[in-house]
């Protein structure tokens, strides 16, 4: 039997809806599940489904935001969104994110963006080359990850593959690097175009792999 808490929890749908995390009703069907009227079952029949996600952040933002002037930190993400959304728009993104200097896109196929990865990378470099990038230009740190994730929340993926994309795009590719996780790696691995180098870190709890164009 649980005890009784000495202070009230938050169990409103529309109330814990207003934070604008997840939707009143991805909130009412998460309750119900806690109280034992939905099953495990039915929740993941409703929004579990496979998905590809690419997670891109921005080099030197920091950096930038720290020392420049805010806006020209602004004007990096600017000058980045418009070279990759049309390229996550060429490769069939269903959906496209973007937040603070990130950007998640989600695809049918690994594919799709293991591809849009590397046109990004060859867009930006070309960008940064024609003396229309800020004077410290940034380059895209990309992670994807592919596997079963629930469409819940703004990105619509939420997961392991997920987690697993955001740790590798955010915190451990560099700049002009794309790092994919094994399931990525497995579905992928007969491309004659692709090179997948398996890495390893002490810090990284799963292996993973980075991919380069050939």
């Amino acid at each position: 039997m649980k005890d009784k808490l000495p202070f009230p929890l938050l169990d409103t749908p529309a109330d814990l809806a207003r934070c604008n995390g997840w939707t009143e009703e991805v909130y009412r069907d998460l309750l119900a599940l806690q109280e034992g009227s939905l099953t495990h079952a039915a929740l993941d029949a409703k929004y579990l489904y496979r998905r590809a996600i690419l997670t891109l952040d921005l080099t030197g933002f920091t950096v930038a935001a720290m020392k420049g002037r805010p806006l020209d930190a602004l004007l990096r993400i600017l000058d980045a969104q418009k070279v990759c959304i049309p390229v996550f728009h060429e490769h069939s993104a269903p959906l496209v994110r973007a937040f603070a200097d990130d950007l998640v896109a989600l695809f049918e196929e690994p594919g799709q963006a293991v591809d849009a990865a590397f046109e990004i990378h060859r867009r930006i470099a070309a960008f940064n080359q024609s003396g229309h990038a800020a004077d410290k230009p940034a380059l895209a740190c990309i992670g994807i990850g592919y596997g079963e994730v629930y469409a819940i929340g703004p990105n619509l993926a939420m997961g392991d593959e997920m987690n697993r994309a955001s740790k590798l795009g955010e915190d451990t590719a560099r700049g002009n690097e794309t790092l994919v996780t094994s399931n990525v790696y497995i579905a992928l691995r007969s491309r004659s175009d692709v090179l997948f180098e398996q890495l390893s870190s002490d810090d990284q709890l799963f292996p993973y792999y980075r991919a380069s164009s050939l």
